[in-house]
């Protein structure tokens, strides 16, 4: 009997995942192309370099600029997210990732937004490169931006490895965190 209810409980868990996921604009599986990245990753960088000054400063010394223009996290107890962007060297796409994370514990809602990761230093974008999945939290110090500290933030003061700022939140599920998330290339669709 226990075994059941914790299928169904399971079952139900699915279900209410795939609705909020569907409420928020997630309508397929298949990996997004190499042009739909990269037209969501502009569109995401001229968004955030308009409202964060510091971002466009650092943009200027970063060694390269990772970015997630969509990231869609939802959970019902058990929650999970997920995104597609592209690792930008010198103004130019260079190669693909996913970001995913799961979770476990108190949690209820969707949400999407976006992040960008401003790699500062050779080694940090060497790390990247040469992992096979790199899990946020475990290699390069990375500083996630808030408002305030973006303020007073200029690439005389930036001595961290990388700079995460993330933008473009919607939908309804408190905190984005980007520690745990684990970052893997990827080979986009067709």
């Amino acid at each position: 009997m226990k075994h059941m209810i914790t299928k169904v409980a399971g079952l139900v868990c699915c279900l209410v995942l795939i609705t909020l996921f569907s409420e928020i604009g997630i309508s397929r599986a298949e990996a997004a192309t190499a042009t739909e990245i990269d037209k969501k990753v502009a569109i995401a960088l001229e968004s955030l370099y308009a409202g964060s000054p510091a971002a466009r400063e650092l943009s200027q010394k970063a060694k390269g600029i990772l970015v997630f223009p969509d990231v869609v996290k939802a959970g019902l107890v058990v929650g999970g997210q997920f995104g597609e962007g592209a690792l930008i060297v010198g103004g130019k796409t260079v190669d693909y990732y996913n970001t995913v994370a799961a979770s476990y514990g108190l949690q209820a809602g969707a949400q999407s937004f976006g992040y960008a990761m401003f790699l500062m230093t050779d080694e940090s974008l060497a790390y990247l490169k040469k992992s096979e999945g790199w899990e946020v939290g475990v290699g390069p110090t990375v500083v996630v931006m808030d408002e305030g500290m973006a303020k007073t933030l200029t690439t005389s003061t930036a001595k961290d490895d990388i700079y995460a700022f993330i933008f473009g939140q919607k939908g309804l599920m408190a905190g984005v965190g980007l520690q745990g998330s684990k970052i893997s290339k990827i080979i986009p669709g067709k």
